[in-house]
């Protein structure tokens, strides 16, 4: 059942879920772009389609420690740094960003659990946000996204004079219930065709008739082979900033930090642009950007929906699109080897 609250009252929801855990909404930036942080009183939720930076920090930081070792002569003590997470919400997520969580999951839910990972998802509650006004770099649909019902635990709608909520998990009715005494009945008539006129503009996104029916891994070897990855990856200058900014990104390091009467040890994320990418004692097995740059483009289209019932690695988020300083990016891959 749908609830509403107007946009006059959204701050003092906000002050009462941030009260009681964690909040983090996309706020804007001095450059006119956006990203998320945790909420304050009176910080004002964006009305930017997306954050610059993916919503999959939350479950897949950066950074983060996995273990501490005290050395002392030959003895040497391991401690668990691991911590329960708290519980906080994330409001504002994008269809794309949800779905990414999904493709996640498989990767670090699937045995063995990745237990940092699934302490965040466990703690975490995921408030998506319908798309009223899509962007020209967005292609989400081409990966059977549907932007106007995003999915989460719970979906926030916009209708010009408010926001109605829908609770799509256990976890959504919960954290309804929580904030019912603030929301109100609403007619939702009016969001019916809201969604509606966004599904339109939708179908004439310049990106809107890109096809994935070349792709899959029962072209594996075809596409592995095909001669047009060298002219492709030409003008890569192998920076890793489409998978610093990808929702699914998943790939990272593992290091060892000496702290001076300590070894830390940590994961990073990393990227398959990078040329010690899956360095090893003997060398590289990817010793040219050409090959790392298939690589990446290989795992999205081919080698993920392979070992995922055909599902794609890529949500069309864009982000991509909007941020390589070469403009090569995952649409002119596919496009170059589609098959005609």
């Amino acid at each position: 059942m749908f609830r509403k609250i107007t946009a006059e009252r959204l701050n003092q929801l906000f002050e009462e879920i941030s009260a009681k855990q964690g909040l983090y909404i996309p706020v804007d930036r001095e450059d006119g772009t956006a990203e998320y942080k945790k909420y304050e009183s009176g910080m004002k939720l964006s009305n930017a389609l997306n954050t610059v930076r993916s919503a999959k920090d939350f479950f897949f930081p950066q950074t983060e420690n996995l273990a501490a070792f005290k050395i002392n002569g030959k003895n040497i003590e391991i401690e668990d740094i691991r911590r329960e997470c708290e519980d906080f919400v994330i409001f504002g997520v994008r269809g794309c960003d949800a779905h990414s969580f999904d493709i996640l999951d498989k990767v670090y839910l699937t045995d063995p659990v990745d237990s940092f990972y699934k302490n965040r998802r466990d703690h975490g509650t995921v408030v998506t946000i319908a798309c009223t006004r899509p962007s020209e770099t967005c292609f989400c649909t081409v990966f059977g996204i549907d932007p106007t019902m995003p999915g989460g635990d719970v979906t926030v709608f916009p209708d010009g004079d408010g926001f109605f909520f829908l609770a799509n998990t256990e976890k959504g009715e919960s954290f309804l219930a929580d904030i019912d005494h603030l929301l109100e009945d609403g007619d939702a008539s009016r969001l019916m065709a809201v969604q509606e006129n966004t599904r339109n503009v939708l179908k004439k996104l310049p990106l809107a008739g890109l096809s994935t029916e070349s792709f899959g891994g029962e072209r594996l070897n075809e596409l592995f082979n095909s001669d047009k990855w060298g002219e492709l990856s030409e003008s890569c200058i192998g920076c890793g900033t489409c998978t610093f900014v990808c929702p699914t990104c998943q790939c990272y390091d593992i290091k060892d930090f000496n702290t001076g009467d300590s070894v830390v040890r940590f994961r990073c994320w990393d990227s398959c642009m990078y040329s010690d990418f899956t360095k090893m004692a003997h060398g590289n097995p990817r010793i040219s950007q050409l090959e790392r740059f298939r690589q990446r483009f290989m795992h999205k289209l081919v080698y993920f929906p392979a070992n995922n019932n055909g599902e794609f690695g890529c949500v069309g988020c864009g982000r991509c699109l909007q941020k390589c300083p070469v403009s090569m990016n995952i649409v002119k891959v596919m496009k170059a080897l589609e098959v005609k």
